[in-house]
Parts: structure tokens; C-alpha cells; sequence
């Protein structure tokens, strides 16, 4: 890669963690919210909640919509309503006008990611996609994982918000290094709605949508619940729990670049081992889970897995229907975000029925579900029948 196209991905990948930051940093800091707005935490969680739903809705639709325009221009819009929905929620004394100064933001939030993911993988060769867009799924996961640590330490150290302050930053940072440093990005061959929607007709595209909706479904029905099975099994103590929830984080972040490595080497084999790695990974957090030592370890195992996890969750999309790269990652990020809302439904299922303890139950089912969608596009559309069905 060149100075330029590293420099690009270094400013996609900070986008979109800011981006990320925002949606996922608040986890940390709900009572904080709670206490804030004068409501429950059941319902400052509609700020984490409302935030996923309105992105799952809006991630197939929005990138579609805007694949036609200049994709430096729509960057900047997108940047620009998550800096103003920051500032409106640093200044918003109702709770009903800091959800929606979030709502608003959210609908914009697959344009910038989506795009993100396409332009990182063409600003490469072919071979070397794999390792650009992993430096985007790395801010992702750094925005996601290390967002809510490092937003709850500036909350707990100053104030709420101080802590909507940095996200705006981040965003207005980005922003700026946006308009400087960002080539004018014109859409040269614009894919009419008709031939991007036309890949929802392959079988391949939904068996693939299936897959990482169960894998998603996997990791977040059970990461989800991690400070809650630290606490309640491993027992033990909130600082302790912390620490244990950024070598997750930072986990995930090697997990990255570990997967832009395995997917450039044997994408279909990395993909078609993932779901049974995780598995093991499971069934020994379930066996050695009360046991502090061996349960670091597995967490620091499990978290760079989840980090390959979510890398190989949008090449299987991407990779599905390559005609439509900005559709596809819509749909990927459509596909993650239904995922977590199944896993962690699934997972709050087992606590309430069965016990803390359980919640690998629902991260094993996910995975059975996970491997055998993966197998099925395996034997239905493997490259050997693909080329045979074309000789025909």
C-alpha cells in the first residue's frame, strides 16, 4: 500500500470508530444517563437499543440510496450530523430530545461505514482487500470494545457531558481530516437501485445474510453478558472486571489484524474453521469459567476470535454479491446488528431461565445454526461448481 491509500484508511478507519464510539460508548455510562434524565436504566438503554434498531432498519436502504453520489461529499454529511447529534445530546436537558439528537445520527450511520469498507478495498489490489478493510473493522471493533471504558473512565473522572463531548471530537476530528486530506470521490460507474437490489434474488446472498446473523447472534449473545458471568461465576471483583473487559477489547483488536492475514491466505477455510474455534473456546468457558487464571485466558482467546469473527462476517456478505459492494455492506451491517439483537435476547433468555452460567448455550446453538449455513454455500456454490454451472 502507498502513503496515500494508508493515509485514507487511517482516516476511514478513525471515521469509523468515532462513529462506532458513539453508538456503543454509552453502555458504559447508562446509570450515569439514568441518573442524568431523571429515568430508569431500562429506559436510558434506549439510547444503546433504539440506536442498534434504527441502524438495522436503515443499513440495507441508506448506502443504497447514496451509492450514486460522491462519496468524499456524502462522508462529510455523515460526519456532520454526528457532530451536531453530540452537541445537541451535550445540551439537551429532556431525555425524549437527546434519543432523537442519537435517532437522527443512526440513519446515517450505514452510509459512513458501508462506504468506509468499499472504498478501503478499492483503494488496493484485489489480493490485498481483505487486509485494507480489516484496518476498518478494526476501528470498529476499537469503537465498539474500547469505547466503553474509555467513556465511562471520562465520565466517572468529569461528567456526562464531557463524555458526549468526546465522541463529538472524535467525529469533528474526522471530519476535518475528511475535507483536507480525502480526495474528491465521484461515483464512476453508478449500479442502477434495480441491478444492486437484483442480488437479493441469489440464494447465495440470504444463505450467506443467514450466517452472519447466527455468528453475530454467537459472539454478542454471550459478550453481552461477560461482566455479568465475571461477577456472578468467576467472581470476581468490579476493577478486576474492568481490566478483564479491555484485554477483551484490545483482544479483539489483534483479532483483526490476525484475520486480514488469514482471509488474504484461505478465506473459505478461515471462515469454515471459525465456527467450530469459537465452539471449543465456549465449551471451555463453560468447563474453567469459575476459575479466575484460566478464565483470563480464554477471554483474551475469545476476544481476538471475536475480532476475526467480525471480519469474516463481511467478506462472507461482500463475497456474496461483489456487484454491489455498498449494498452488501449495508446488508452486513444489517445482518451484524439483527445478530446482536437475536444473541442478546437469546442470552437473557438462558440467564432468566437457567442461570448466568448458561449463556454459552445460546452461543453454541448460534454456532451449530452459523456452521451449517457456511457448509451449505460451501457444497451449493463452491469455485469448482461455479466454474462447471458456467462451462454449461
Amino acid at each position: 500500500m502507498d502513503k496515500r491509500s494508508n493515509l485514507l484508511i487511517f482516516i476511514l478507519a478513525v471515521g469509523v470508530f468515532g462513529i462506532l464510539n458513539t453508538e456503543m460508548g454509552v453502555i458504559g455510562i447508562l446509570p450515569l444517563i439514568a441518573d442524568y434524565y431523571d429515568v430508569s436504566v431500562s429506559k436510558a438503554g434506549l439510547f444503546v437499543s433504539l440506536f442498534a434498531l434504527v441502524v438495522a432498519i436503515s443499513a440495507p436502504s441508506m448506502p443504497l440510496l447514496f451509492s450514486g453520489i460522491n462519496r468524499k461529499k456524502a462522508m462529510l454529511l455523515v460526519l456532520g450530523v454526528f457532530v451536531l447529534g453530540n452537541l445537541v445530546s451535550i445540551i439537551a436537558s429532556n431525555f425524549t430530545i437527546a434519543l432523537i439528537a442519537r435517532v437522527i445520527p443512526a440513519i446515517f450511520h450505514p452510509i459512513y461505514c458501508s462506504m468506509a469498507l468499499t472504498v478501503a478495498a478499492n483503494s488496493v489490489s484485489k489480493e490485498k482487500a481483505p487486509k485494507a478493510v480489516s484496518k476498518i473493522m478494526l476501528g470498529v471493533s476499537a469503537g465498539m470494545v474500547l469505547g466503553v471504558p474509555i467513556t465511562s473512565f471520562i465520565a466517572s473522572e468529569t461528567s456526562f457531558e464531557m463524555a458526549m463531548l468526546f465522541f463529538a471530537i472524535i467525529n469533528a476530528l474526522t471530519f476535518l481530516a475528511t475535507l483536507l486530506f480525502v480526495p474528491s470521490m465521484p461515483v464512476k460507474e453508478r449500479l442502477t437501485y434495480g441491478s444492486q437490489l437484483s442480488v437479493l434474488k441469489n440464494s447465495i446472498t440470504w444463505i450467506s445474510i443467514a450466517a452472519v446473523v447466527f455468528i453475530n447472534s454467537a459472539i454478542f449473545g454471550v459478550y453481552s453478558y461477560l461482566a455479568e458471568y465475571l461477577e456472578t461465576i468467576t467472581n470476581i471483583s468490579g476493577k478486576t472486571i474492568s481490566l478483564m473487559l479491555v484485554v477483551y477489547g484490545g483482544a479483539n483488536v489483534i483479532g483483526n489484524i490476525v484475520a486480514g492475514m488469514l482471509l488474504t491466505k484461505n478465506a473459505i477455510k478461515t471462515v469454515a474453521i471459525f465456527p467450530f474455534t469459537l465452539g471449543a473456546v465456549y465449551i471451555l468457558l463453560f468447563s474453567f469459567g469459575q476459575f479466575t487464571v484460566p478464565m483470563a485466558i480464554i477471554t483474551l482467546v475469545w476476544g481476538i476470535l471475536a475480532g476475526i469473527g467480525g471480519n469474516i462476517a463481511q467478506y462472507w456478505i461482500t463475497s456474496a454479491a461483489p456487484k454491489a459492494p455498498d449494498f452488501a455492506n449495508g446488508l452486513f451491517l444489517s445482518s451484524a446488528n439483527i445478530g446482536t439483537t437475536i444473541g442478546t435476547a437469546v442470552g437473557g433468555l438462558f440467564i432468566s431461565i437457567i442461570g448466568t452460567q448458561y449463556i454459552v448455550v445460546g452461543g453454541l446453538l448460534s454456532l451449530i445454526l452459523g456452521a451449517v449455513c457456511i457448509l451449505l454455500r460451501n457444497n451449493i456454490f463452491s469455485p469448482r461448481k461455479q466454474v462447471s454451472i458456467e462451462e454449461i
